[in-house]
C-alpha cells in the first residue's frame, strides 16, 4: 500500500475531517491516478485513506478516516446505501432528486441524480473513475433501476487529467425525460441539458416562488437566466398574469416553451426571449418597464475564490438593475451558485447593489439547495448555492 506523508502542521484540516489534501501539503509520497493511498501525519500517524490525483491541485480526496476500513466494493455499497437512505428522511415531492452529493455523502467526486427510471452519474475525480464499474454496479443494485447515463463532462475532469465521458453505462433509449415536481411536469434531456440535465437543487426555491406569487398576487414576473423554465412554470402555477423569461440559449428557451405547454398554461401568458440578460435589463430600465417579481439565477460567475472579485462586480451589476426594475412591495429572488462566493460575501454584494440602485429592501428569507443536496459540518464548500429573497420597500 502506497502512502503520502504530510508536511508538519498540515494534518489539522484532516483532523477536522475535511476531505481535501492539496499538493502543497504533501511532504513525500505519491500514487497512481485514483489509487488508494494511506495518508499520514508528519510523524507517521494514520490520518485517512484517500484517492490520489497526480495532476490536480487537490492531490488526494479522503474516502475514510477509519484505519480499519477497506476501500473496496463493500465500502461503496455501504456508502451508496447510506446516501439513498438519507434521502428517505426528507419529504421530496418529486421523482427527480439527487442521490449522491459528492463529499457530503462521503463519496468525493461522485454526483448521481435520479430522473424517474433513469440514473445520471458524474465521475469527476480520479478516485471515482478508478472505481467506476464498482460504483455503477452498486447504484443499479441499490436502486433497482435499469438505466444509467454518464455525464462526466464537467470542466473539473480536465484538472484531474481525465477526458470527457458521456453515454449509456447501462440500458439505452431516449435521453428526453419528464419528471414530476410538486404538481408540475418538467421535461429535460440528460444528454444535452446543463449539469446532469436539470437544476434539482432549486426545487424548494421554485415551490417557494410559486407560494410568494400566489400570496402576494404578483401579476408581472421576470425570470432571468430561465434555462428550461422551472421558475416560469412556478410563477404561472402561482397565478402570475404574465411571465417574461430570458436566456441566451435557444434550445433552453425551446424547452421552456415546451414546459409551459406541458403544464397546460396558455402561451399568451408568457414572453420567451433568447437574449442577453444584462442588455435586456438595461433596455427595460430605459423603456420604463417594471415587474412585481424577478428571479436572478445566473450561471456560475466564480468557480473558485480566485475569480471572486470579477464575479462580485457581475453579481452586483445584475442585482442593481433588477432592484431598479422592481415595483415597491415586489420580490427579488436572487441566487449565486459560485463556490468562490460565500454566503456572507453574496449578502454584501446584494446590499451594495441596493445602495447603488438607491433602493432599500427587507431580507424576507435566505435560500439554499434542496435537502437532497446536503452540506456537512466538516465540508463548508458544499454550500455552493446561496439565495436571498428581498422585498423592496
Amino acid at each position: 500500500m502506497k502512502s503520502i506523508r504530510l508536511r508538519e502542521g498540515k494534518e489539522r484540516s484532516l483532523q477536522r475531517r475535511h476531505p481535501w489534501i492539496f499538493d502543497g501539503a504533501i511532504a513525500k509520497g505519491s500514487g497512481d491516478a485514483g489509487e488508494t493511498v494511506r495518508v499520514e501525519a508528519n510523524d507517521g500517524r494514520f490520518l485517512g485513506w484517500a484517492a490520489f490525483s497526480p495532476t490536480s491541485k487537490i492531490r488526494a480526496r479522503v474516502w475514510s478516516f477509519n484505519e480499519n476500513e477497506r476501500i473496496d466494493a463493500s465500502f461503496f455499497i455501504a456508502r451508496i446505501a447510506r446516501a439513498i437512505w438519507a434521502r428517505s428522511l426528507f419529504d421530496i415531492k418529486s421523482d427527480g432528486l439527487r442521490l449522491i452529493h459528492g463529499e457530503s455523502d462521503g463519496l468525493p467526486g461522485l454526483v448521481v441524480d435520479r430522473y424517474g427510471d433513469t440514473l445520471v452519474a458524474q465521475f469527476s475525480s480520479c478516485g471515482t473513475e478508478r472505481f467506476k464499474s464498482v460504483i455503477v454496479e452498486a447504484l443499479l443494485a441499490e436502486t433497482g433501476l435499469k438505466r444509467l447515463y454518464e455525464r462526466s463532462d464537467a470542466s473539473v475532469r480536465s484538472l484531474e487529467g481525465l477526458p470527457e465521458a458521456t453515454g449509456w453505462l447501462q440500458g439505452s433509449g431516449d435521453t428526453g425525460i419528464t419528471i414530476t415536481e410538486h404538481e408540475w411536469k418538467l421535461s429535460l434531456d440528460v444528454a444535452e441539458g446543463h449539469k446532469t440535465g436539470f437544476y434539482l437543487d432549486q426545487r424548494d426555491s421554485r415551490q417557494k416562488f410559486a407560494s410568494y406569487t400566489k400570496r402576494l398576487k404578483f401579476k408581472r414576473v421576470l425570470n432571468c437566466y430561465c434555462y428550461t423554465g422551472g421558475f416560469t412554470v412556478a410563477a404561472l402555477a402561482g397565478g402570475a398574469q404574465h411571465v417574461t423569461s430570458i436566456d441566451s440559449s435557444g434550445p433552453a428557451i425551446e424547452r421552456a416553451i415546451a414546459n409551459v405547454a406541458l403544464n397546460g398554461f396558455d402561451a399568451s401568458r408568457t414572453t420567451m426571449r433568447d437574449a442577453d440578460v444584462n442588455a435586456a435589463l438595461r433596455q427595460y430600465i430605459k423603456d420604463g418597464v417594471t415587474f412585481d417579481a424577478i428571479v436572478l439565477d445566473p450561471p456560475k460567475f466564480a468557480p473558485t475564490a480566485a475569480h471572486a472579485e470579477r464575479a462580485a462586480r457581475a453579481y452586483k451589476d445584475i442585482n442593481r438593475l433588477a432592484l431598479m426594475l422592481l415595483e415597491s412591495g415586489g420580490a427579488l429572488f436572487t441566487y449565486s451558485c459560485s463556490g468562490g462566493i460565500s454566503a456572507d460575501l453574496f449578502h454584501k454584494i446584494v446590499a451594495g447593489a441596493g445602495l447603488d440602485a438607491g433602493v432599500d429592501a427587507y431580507i424576507s428569507e435566505r435560500m439554499g439547495g434542496a435537502p437532497d443536496h446536503p452540506m456537512t459540518v466538516t465540508f463548508p464548500e458544499g454550500e455552493y448555492l446561496k439565495g436571498l429573497v428581498l422585498i423592496k420597500k
